[in-house]
């Protein structure tokens, strides 16, 4: 009996380190495929962010040739009305730098004229100044408004 004992207490302890070394070796194995796991994420997100960092450095070169044709097409645009102007009357220059302007303040003319008429209308019929107001100053009329001083102010202020 205690040779069949020993003799299995050997077989067992003689396997006894494989079995150690089966259970070390797959904590080896999952310790290095967590490095792994680890070490792809780190190189996706420095690969994205240095794929953000090239696509913002795109954009910036983008915007530095949107602006320089623009500034070209400005400079040609000036051009062309200095050359026109060329051996032009005053008169006709003038004329000319007055046209914005006085399509701006003949709209406004017009707007102010509707709106007194639709006004001195509406309170001679009896209507009521809030409800007289949405149809005098609708979305409409706003919109349009805002496309005449769009028109006028909007080009200089932004190339300001």
């Amino acid at each position: 009996m205690l040779t069949l004992l020993s003799t299995l207490l050997g077989f067992f302890s003689s396997g006894l380190p494989k079995v150690l070394d089966f259970f070390q070796d797959r904590a080896d194995k999952r310790h290095e495929l967590d490095l792994v796991r680890i070490q792809n994420e780190r190189e996706l997100m420095l690969a994205e962010r240095g794929f953000l960092a090239q696509q913002r450095v795109e954009e910036i070169k983008l915007d530095q040739v949107e602006m320089e044709g623009y500034f070209q097409e400005r400079q040609a645009l000036y051009q062309h009305d200095i050359e026109i102007g060329k051996g032009a009357s005053q008169w006709v220059i003038n004329v000319r730098a007055m046209v914005r302007p006085t399509i701006t303040f003949g709209l406004f003319l017009l707007l102010v004229i509707v709106d007194t008429a639709g006004i001195i209308y509406a309170y001679s019929m009896g209507v009521q100044f809030t409800d007289m107001m949405e149809y005098v100053w609708d979305d409409e009329t706003q919109m349009v408004w805002a496309s005449v001083i769009a028109f006028h102010f909007g080009t200089r202020a932004f190339q300001k």
